[in-house]
């Protein structure tokens, strides 16, 4: 059984090669460049670990493994065109260094390459990974719209927000799993807990992300924190403050949001912490850790097979500042 970083070293032997052809250059350059800014490489290691828990690494795993990776480098190409952002990971975006007509053909380019490496597999796992693959990707892509929607709403509810943080970041590590688990002859039953499994390690990830932007050390954390505050954006932790704040905490929250102070960030921060909102967002990050657990627990396999997943819960979670 190998480390999450062994399998992290692994991975990168088989991925850092040029995936395109050199021309035209204006479209492939672009997509070059973004996969060398480079990235934790989370997913396509997840699905190695989704094999590696029930068997021997087969080769198809990389194939997949290199697919999710592609499929998830295009959605973040388009992401940093939708939120405008100008830097990913201290670089410069595709559409900043290029242009957005570039970017966007770039992304769709990795997403036609992607399915290419799928197209390499065993044609007896072709039909049940292209379905998981295709449903994923719809899921995401759902994600991402309710993201967009959720901004001009006046008013999002927790389950909502849930189910999209479920859609647009845990289906993807949930389904890297399970690809994985297929590839490695797992049972449908053990299939379905390891999904669950990384669908929970997903929103207990997001729920800490949230967490950690409002209340992290920015050494630690690596970011200035309160910028989802300074954004306006809906997290678990604002959802939860206008929950439970009293009438005045709710207006000088809302007046806030539309009038952007220079010191919105710290006042923001009090009224959270006046309404217990980070006591709250750890206790939450824990139920859904502890469901997560529970499924990773129930899989019928012997326990120190498990011993990579738990290494990457801890790895994604065990941040606290």
């Amino acid at each position: 059984m190998k480390s999450f970083k062994e399998l992290v070293a692994s991975f990168a032997e088989v991925f850092n090669v040029s995936h395109f052809p050199k021309e035209p250059a204006g479209l492939y350059e672009p997509a070059d460049y973004f996969l060398t800014i480079g990235g934790k490489r989370i997913r396509p290691v997840m699905c190695l670990m989704g094999n590696e828990l029930f068997g021997e690494i087969v080769p198809d795993a990389f194939h997949v493994a290199t697919a999710i990776e592609l499929f998830h480098n295009f959605t973040l190409v388009h992401d940093d065109i939708m939120d405008k952002a100008s830097l990913r990971r201290g670089l410069p975006t595709v559409h900043t260094k290029y242009d957005e007509n570039t970017a966007i053909l770039s992304g769709d380019v990795m997403m036609v390459v992607a399915y290419s490496y799928l197209n390499k597999i065993n044609v007896s796992y072709l039909s049940k990974i292209l379905g998981l693959f295709n449903r994923t990707a719809r899921e995401v892509c759902e994600g991402q719209q309710l993201d967009v929607d959720f901004e001009r709403r006046n008013s999002v509810s927790l389950p909502d927000y849930i189910r999209m943080i479920e859609l647009k970041t845990s289906v993807l590590l949930a389904a890297s799993l399970r690809m994985g688990a297929i590839l490695g002859g797992a049972s449908e039953g053990n299939q379905n807990e390891l999904y669950e499994f990384g669908r929970n390690l997903g929103i207990a990830f997001q729920v800490q992300d949230d967490y950690l932007d409002a209340f992290g050390d920015p050494e630690k954390f690596g970011k200035d924190v309160g910028g989802d505050i300074r954004q306006n954006k809906k997290t678990f932790l604002m959802l939860h403050a206008l929950e439970v704040a009293n009438t005045q905490q709710k207006n000088e929250l809302l007046s806030l949001m539309e009038e952007n102070p220079a010191d919105k960030v710290e006042r923001v921060l009090q009224i959270f912490r006046d309404c217990d909102v980070d006591g709250w967002a750890k206790s939450l990050k824990q139920q859904y850790l502890d469901k997560s657990m529970k499924h990773l627990e129930d899989i019928a396999v012997v326990s120190s097979r498990k011993k990579p997943l738990r290494e990457l819960a801890d790895f994604l979670i065990q941040r606290e500042h």
